[in-house]
Order: C-alpha cells, then sequence, then structure tokens
C-alpha cells in the first residue's frame, strides 16, 4: 500500500480542499446546501479518490481513482466562476483556490502517466 501522504499530488489536492472552504465561508446563507456544499465536495473529491487509489493494490485500479479524482478538477474550475458570475465571491477571493488546482491539475497528469508506465 502507497503512504498517500507521501505523494505530492495528494498535498496539492490536500491544499486544495483547503483553500477552497475558505472563501465558502462568506458565500450567502441560502447556498449552504447548493453552492458551497457541491464546491466543497467537489474540491475533497480529488483529495479523496488519490487517497483512496492509492490503497489499491492493482495498478488500473489505482489509475482509475486518480482519473476520477482529474475529472474532479474541472469540476471545480466550473463551479468556482459560477459563484463569482452568480455575485457569491469575487474573483480574486478564488486565486489561491485557482493556484492550488493547477499545481494538483499539473502533478497528476504526471503521476497517471508514471502509473500508466509501470501497467
Amino acid at each position: 500500500m502507497r503512504d498517500f501522504r507521501k505523494i505530492k499530488t495528494f498535498q496539492y489536492a490536500d491544499d486544495l480542499a483547503i483553500e477552497a472552504y475558505k472563501p465558502t465561508q462568506k458565500f450567502p446563507k441560502e447556498e449552504i446546501y447548493g453552492l458551497t456544499s457541491q464546491l466543497r465536495r467537489a474540491a475533497v473529491s480529488v483529495a479523496a479518490n488519490i487517497v483512496e487509489g492509492a490503497s489499491r493494490q492493482h495498478p488500473k485500479d489505482y489509475l482509475h481513482f486518480l482519473f476520477m479524482a482529474k475529472g474532479s478538477l474541472p469540476e471545480v474550475e466550473y463551479l468556482l466562476g459560477l459563484a463569482v458570475r452568480l455575485g457569491c465571491s469575487a474573483s480574486k477571493d478564488f486565486e489561491p483556490v485557482d493556484l492550488s488546482a493547477q499545481r494538483a491539475a499539473k502533478t497528476l497528469s504526471g503521476l497517471i502517466q508514471a502509473v500508466r508506465k509501470g501497467i
């Protein structure tokens, strides 16, 4: 079993989850079960799928969860844009989230390539 805490991609994805929570604390209360929840879940999903994949023994299973994590990144990007367009937050409030998402995406692509080579 891989130690997910040592995987750089996980560390960036974990940062993404933390950064995504910060601006959502200021979202309107009527969005607590809507946009706030959806954005938080999408951000947490990136790290959670890396963790779950790292616990799998077969590289194909690991790869499956890495692709699930990769699929959550555009969802985060969309929800950030939606939050800005709806007036829930200013785009500058999401700069740390964007930066974390970019780091996670970049390293996740590299991790996927490395795991693919091992299959």
